[in-house]
């Protein structure tokens, strides 16, 4: 059974609630929609998932990070004005045609252009 369209569970409902993050915050109004600022969030967000794996911290401490990082690109697709969930769809559409290959030792799917 699907659940209503307020459930936590809610592609809907996680913007709705992050945009209500950056009006509460007047993000708009005070730089946090800038993207060269969204663009350091992002990669402080990154270093910290990389602490948690790198030492070995909590898979609470990860979700945590990771998290945060979900709803700075969430903000980011309400910063700029576009359609994230559709964005998402179509860039799963051209990866399901791509094929994967070994690099080093880990799967890879990319366009592997330029190579042999």
């Amino acid at each position: 059974m699907n659940k209503p369209a307020t459930s936590k569970d809610s592609w809907k409902q996680m913007m709705e609630a992050v945009q209500a993050f950056h009006d509460k915050h007047q993000f708009r109004e005070n730089g946090g929609e800038e993207m060269n600022y969204r663009i350091a969030l992002m990669a402080e967000e990154l270093g910290e998932i990389s602490a948690c794996v790198t030492k070995g911290k909590s898979r609470e401490a990860l979700a945590e990070e990771v998290a945060d990082l979900l709803i700075l690109l969430l903000g980011t697709a309400i910063a700029q004005d576009f359609d994230l969930n559709q964005a998402f769809w179509d860039k799963m559409e051209k990866l399901d045609q791509r094929q994967s290959r070994i690099v080093n030792g880990r799967v890879r799917v990319s366009e592997f252009r330029d190579m042999k």
